[in-house]
């Protein structure tokens, strides 16, 4: 019959399926590498394919969390050719490095192990010259060397999850549907990068210098970062409370890396910084730095759940760049925190209409639907965020949620069976669960 669960027994009991559900095994045995970098043996449970499929399956949804890279190709291909630039200085040149600019406002930049490397529109505007980019990418580019993703991933310190991206829905709507929805919504910008330790940053700051100096420029630009992000942890702005998290900042750090410029690489002083190509190169993009700074400031208030004040912000960044993807999208992220469903589905097209491709204003749109409980339109809207970004768990118990809004027990058991062999505890693990058990799919 086409509307079976060939998977589900009835009658099955309740160990046997959690037995079921858990993830299979990664069929990885325990074991030492050389670090490519220093040479020495370490814990590595991860082979070089192993973090470039992390890589190819993580980052696109860190991308979208990060509103999409950016549409504006003059800024794309200069951040894409200034990190090439050093790829061949590097320890791992072979790598499939990918250097992208996302659309988020936040200040900060981050690496995922199989060399896929991101800084967002905020950081861009915070820096003054080439070499200072060059050193921002080189950091990034030591962390992949270095292997420290995966030396973390080894000790079991980086945390799996899917990604929703959302968490500016959270605790919306009744009670009950809103508790489900802000469970998927779950992870933002950041929580699948890996934190770094102060001797991680240490070692990715020397890398850069190496790697950015061998490629021609000069030293003074990680000078020059460095002496950017101090200034900025000691104001403590908003706008890098990820940065710092991730990349933790010290005196010591800025005053090390000073020294060492000046130490070891006095000889590259004449190189050159590259101030003004930087400039004519990142002019669209500073064209529109209000907007930017808009965005920060209405993150800030959604932050601190002074929703009006948020929308204000985000009107005055879309009164500035009336087409930017993430203006449009956090006003309909905004929109919906203030359960204004409509004006959020409304927003979300005209992002979609903006960045056809970028899936997040799809799942604010068929969030904004399910609110409504317009659970077939929330179905249509949700299955093509999957298509466009499959591999999180939540949006297929979101797609459960919708057929059993629907009346349609059959398929919506069949989708929180799937979700369940994904995810075994939290609110909607429990849902699932619990809905499997009064249909009678599982003995309790």
């Amino acid at each position: 019959m086409p509307n079976e669960v060939p998977f589900l027994v009835r009658g099955i009991s309740r160990r046997r399926f959690l037995a079921c559900m858990g993830w299979a095994a990664a069929g990885l045995a325990a074991g030492c590498a050389a670090n490519p970098v220093t040479g020495k043996s370490q814990l590595m449970l991860l082979s070089e394919g192993d973090e470039i499929r992390i890589d190819r399956t993580n980052s696109p949804h860190q991308f979208s969390a990060d509103y999409g890279i950016t549409r504006d190709r003059a800024v794309r291909d200069y951040v894409q050719e200034t990190g090439r630039g050093m790829g061949p200085f590097t320890h791992r040149p072979h790598m499939p490095y990918s250097f992208n600019c996302v659309n988020a406002p936040y200040v900060n930049a981050y690496a995922f192990p199989g060399g896929t490397i991101a800084c967002t529109r905020g950081i861009l505007l915070e820096l003054d010259n080439e070499a200072e980019l060059a050193a921002l990418l080189g950091h990034e580019l030591g962390h992949v060397n270095a292997r420290h993703t995966a030396s973390q991933m080894s000790k079991g310190m980086l945390t799996s999850a899917a990604v929703g991206g959302l968490g500016a829905l959270a605790s919306v709507g009744d009670r009950g549907l809103g508790q489900l929805v802000s469970g998927i919504a779950g992870i933002g910008a950041g929580a699948l990068l890996a934190r770094y330790s102060r001797d991680n940053e240490r070692e990715a700051d020397s890398l850069s210098l190496s790697y950015m100096t061998a490629a021609g420029y000069n030293p003074g630009g990680m000078v020059g970062l460095m002496e950017m992000l101090q200034e900025k942890s000691r104001q403590k702005a908003g706008a890098l409370e990820l940065m710092f998290a991730t990349h933790p900042m010290s005196r010591e750090r800025y005053a090390r890396m000073r020294d060492e410029a000046a130490a070891r690489y006095g000889d590259f002083r004449g190189n050159p910084f590259h101030r003004e190509r930087y400039m004519d190169r990142t002019a669209s993009l500073r064209s529109i730095e209000g907007a930017v700074k808009a965005l920060q400031a209405g993150d800030k208030a959604m932050a601190q759940k002074d929703l009006s004040g948020a929308e204000e912000q985000y009107r005055k960044a879309l009164s500035i760049a009336p087409e930017d993807y993430a203006a449009l999208v956090k006003m309909a992220e905004c929109k919906f925190a203030r359960k204004q469903f409509d004006e959020a589905k409304a927003y979300s097209a005209q992002a979609r209409q903006v960045y056809p491709d970028e899936a997040r204003a799809t799942m604010v749109s068929g969030l904004s639907r399910l609110m409504r409980r317009d659970f077939d339109g929330a179905y249509r809207e949700l299955t093509l965020y999957g298509e466009r970004l499959p591999g999180n768990p939540g949006i297929v118990f979101l797609r459960g949620f919708t057929m059993e809004g629907m009346g349609r027990r059959q398929d919506a058991a069949r989708l929180y069976y799937e979700y369940l062999q994904a995810v075994d505890s939290g609110d909607q693990a429990r849902y699932a669960y619990q809905r499997l058990v009064e249909w009678g799919y599982v003995k309790q």
